[in-house]
């Protein structure tokens, strides 16, 4: 090898160390940054966990706060939990579910939005999107913000080859995982959104093994905590460990630092920068066209519980709830010492008249004899009065404070409120739960659909053109079939619009409508299309489905257009022919068949088949009326 090439090699090692030193600083000075949000997640788990005795120090860590007297009680309460449990149970099920609607009736934007909406079906199934969704709403209503990340999985889905070596060769697939705030770390903290960043790190705890084996690279592993976030990965211990949070550690870990840039004038790409013990992994552009018109774009997704102006990680409602959960457990625990004094006594006695050591280690013991000096005052107990009212009103207060405060009443936290007994006012207190959700079932929503646009973009991009998917039919059974990626339309994909309500609330409006008559026509009739889709809303599509086979004529139908769009098709005498007529006008009258070059071609097919239909139809109901004669 000559001494120039050497010379480029060392100065290319010097390049990557010295790049690897500049993300790792810039990782570090970013964690410094948001040490104090940090804390208040740290302090929002303590309270959420039950350890209520801690506070942020001037230094910004998390400390055990200290006691005023030595015989203070100082029990923990705990309403933020079930606060927070009653929150989550509403929000899970509110979730909302992908369904992408289309542009117009058309044929083409219908089919176009059903491809979309089964691949999210399909998707959703496969990687357990619903519980990564339930994992996600208990660390933004914890931490008030939690990221989704959505990648591409080279090793997911079907095997469907194998390689020269002998290696399985698979399909692909989209991975969502769910991300805590703390290992996100923006370049800006006073920006709402991920769309205002340019830069976003992800920095997680792996062991030097996995990097080992994903990048090839063999790295310098030592004990560090699962959560990089919380301080630097040599300082043996987190400030939260002295007040009741357990963290997990990693043997032989290293801090993974993914630094994430959009694209630029510099890199028009984006950039991707992957750190760990002090070596450059990787770099490259960003991997993903998930963006606008396929741009490519950061693959995370935030998702907030309680959005707030001007920064960038959202609050919590446990961060509202601290201060009520502090006054609570004063008045609480202060109670109790009132009460332990009246049941317990507190003892006045003369100096010197009695043995007051012996009489504080052994108390007042039923049928002791005291002893005191002759000439003194015999021990009296000290009258300590009754419990003061205000204890009682104060309590009452601050149980109705947490309510107040978190947007959750008594019929969702007990089932069954004390104070409420008509049905206008449970009504009322329903309306009123659904309200104070809705700002975070909005962030929800909102969240949902980006996952939804990202998985689209992503198979668009790898799927292929010839990508195997089973999914449900209209019919109920499951259908294997082809598609080509390439021509997954989701640069201007619109979802539908879903009513923050329960199943139970849909279909009390389900059974207003039909009792107002209207889901039924004129002659106060439902077509069997309104009945599917009702029963399948009650959860009995299946059982209608064994009853009726309109589903099944629909589908026959629309199997038939694309077919006369090259040949003739006859109609056969077990056809249901109102239902397969609707089926073939709709196709003429759709623009994707009147724009076709064939159009006067397929409309003379379409036209003599539909005159077949009307014709067997007369012909049967001829029959039937001799029949009837």
């Amino acid at each position: 090898m000559s001494e120039k090439m050497l010379e480029m090699e060392r100065a290319e090692e010097k390049r990557k160390k010295a790049l690897a030193r500049e993300v790792t600083e810039d990782f570090l000075k970013r964690r410094e940054q948001r040490r104090k949000i940090e804390s208040g997640w740290t302090l929002n788990l303590n309270f959420f966990s039950g350890n209520q005795y801690c506070d942020v120090s001037p230094l910004g860590d998390v400390v055990e706060e200290d006691r005023q007297f030595y015989w203070q009680a100082r029990r923990a309460f705990n309403h933020i939990a079930p606060t927070v449990d009653a929150r989550i149970a509403k929000l899970e099920r509110m979730k909302p579910e992908l369904r992408v609607r289309a542009f117009s009736d058309e044929e083409g934007d219908v089919k176009a939005a059903k491809l979309a909406t089964g691949i999210l079906q399909y998707v959703q199934d496969r990687i357990s999107l619903q519980d990564a969704l339930s994992k996600a709403i208990l660390w933004a209503e914890t931490c008030g913000s939690v990221f989704y990340k959505v990648l591409w999985n080279e090793k997911g889905g079907r095997q469907v080859a194998v390689d020269d070596m002998g290696k399985p060769m698979y399909e692909g697939e989209v991975q969502v995982s769910v991300v805590p705030p703390f290992e996100i770390f923006p370049d800006r903290l006073d920006v709402e959104e991920l769309e205002g960043i340019k830069s976003l790190i992800h920095a997680q705890a792996v062991t030097a093994e996995y990097v080992k084996e994903r990048f090839g690279v063999t790295v310098k592993g030592e004990e560090i905590t699962t959560l990089v976030g919380y301080s630097e990965p040599s300082a043996g211990r987190l400030p939260t460990e002295s007040v009741g949070i357990n963290k997990a550690t990693v043997e032989e870990g290293v801090t993974l630092i993914e630094r994430y840039t959009k694209p630029c004038s510099a890199y028009p790409k984006g950039r991707l920068e992957i750190v760990a013990g002090g070596e450059l992994l990787f770099e490259g552009d960003l991997p993903y066209k998930n963006g606008e018109r396929e741009e490519r774009d950061f693959p995370f997704v935030k998702q907030d519980c309680l959005r707030l102006p001007g920064a960038f990680f959202a609050g919590s409602v446990i961060d509202r709830l601290i201060p009520v959960q502090r006054a609570y457990n004063a008045v609480r625990n202060r109670k109790h010492e009132f009460l332990n004094r009246l049941s317990m006594g507190v003892l006045t006695v003369e100096d010197g008249s009695i043995d007051t050591d012996e009489l504080t280690e052994e108390g007042l013991l039923p049928g002791k004899v005291l002893v005191y000096r002759q000439g003194g005052k015999a021990p009296e107990m000290l009258d300590c009065g009754s419990v003061p009212s205000e204890f009682k009103d104060e309590e009452e207060w601050l149980e109705k404070e947490f309510a107040l405060i978190s947007g959750v009443s008594d019929l969702t936290r007990n089932s069954t409120p004390a104070r409420v007994t008509s049905a206008t006012g449970l009504q009322l207190l329903i309306s009123q739960d659904d309200t104070r959700l809705s700002a975070t079932m909005v962030c929800i929503e909102r969240a949902m659909k980006a996952i939804g646009r990202q998985i689209l973009r992503l198979y668009r991009q790898f799927a292929g053109n010839a990508r195997l998917m089973t999914m449900t039919g209209e019919d109920k059974k499951a259908q294997v079939y082809y598609f080509n990626a390439s021509k997954l339309e989701v640069s201007d994909i619109q979802f539908e619009s879903q009513e923050n309500s329960t199943p139970e609330e849909k279909k009390e409006v389900l059974l207003r409508l039909y009792e107002a008559g209207l889901l039924t026509d004129e002659d106060g009739k439902m077509s069997k299309e309104n009945k599917n889709r009702i029963l399948e809303a009650f959860g009995f599509g299946s059982y209608e489905n064994a009853r009726d086979i309109s589903a099944l004529h629909i589908a026959k139908a629309g199997e038939e257009n694309l077919t006369m769009k090259s040949a003739a098709v006859l109609p056969d005498e077990f056809d249901e022919h109102t239902l397969h007529i609707q089926e073939h006008v709709r196709f003429l009258l759709s623009s994707g068949t009147k724009t076709a070059a064939a159009y006067e071609e397929i409309k003379g097919r379409v036209g003599a088949h539909i005159k077949a239909h009307k014709e067997m139809e007369k012909a049967e109901t001829k029959r039937d009326v001799s029949v009837k004669e």
